[in-house]
């Protein structure tokens, strides 16, 4: 099953859509340089309006681990992704952590691989890395695609999210190329910078799905006669 992140929701009502249409993930974007900033103060409200089993994931680009943590606690958070070159050397648990990395040639793959083996060896291992596309300058959510043609068959040592570019129209080829994990999506979805579509999201959760469908299929061995 391929998870799907809904990322940069901005209002109660955008979330609670997100999670309807079938959503694992809503991200909430503390980064203030970000049009899908929502202070903690406020995101409270986008927290609550889950169901039980849609996971909010806070959104931190430069923000101490400690930090980072207190807010999670404090919203009742259950992952967060990190914008950091350097594994975290403070225990994020219980929270899931997941780094996400720019990415736009082989030496950025490299480097994800290291940040893997060096958080592992601290006893601190990612729950999954996110590839984004590399726009200088920008932290995510820009709608340029990630480079598909390197992340095809790679490993880098944790489950991938891949994000960067998607679209309902061409997630489910993202998806029969990468095979990631999960797949995340925030410009690809907006009608306005911070301002979610719910039908778009609605087509992009449904095609994620018939991409799995797809996906089974080729991969099922064939039945007997």
């Amino acid at each position: 099953m391929v998870r799907i992140k809904i990322c940069g929701v901005t209002t109660p009502e955008a979330a609670r859509q997100a999670a309807d249409a079938g959503a694992d993930a809503v991200g909430l974007n503390f980064y203030p340089q970000s049009p899908r900033y929502v202070p903690p103060a406020r995101a409270a409200a986008l927290v609550r309006a889950l169901p039980a089993f849609t996971a909010p994931v806070g959104v931190f680009v430069g923000t101490p681990m400690r930090q980072a943590c207190a807010i999670a606690y404090q919203l009742g958070l259950r992952a967060l992704q990190t914008y950091d070159d350097t594994p975290p050397s403070e225990d994020p648990f219980p929270f899931a952590h997941v780094p996400a990395f720019r990415v736009k040639d082989e030496s950025d793959l490299a480097r994800v691989v290291e940040f893997v083996k060096a958080a592992t060896a601290s006893g601190r291992a990612p729950s999954a890395v996110l590839v984004d596309s590399h726009v200088a300058g920008a932290m995510g959510g820009t709608g340029h695609r990630a480079p598909w043609e390197l992340l095809a068959g790679w490993n880098p040592g944790a489950p991938l999210v891949l994000a960067g570019g998607l679209t309902p129209d061409n997630v489910a080829e993202a998806i029969a190329r990468v095979r990631p994990w999960g797949v995340d999506v925030a410009s690809g979805v907006e009608s306005a910078p911070g301002v979610k579509d719910a039908d778009k999201v609605a087509r992009f959760v449904k095609n994620v799905r018939s991409a799995e469908i797809a996906l089974f299929a080729q991969s099922a061995p064939p039945f007997p006669l």
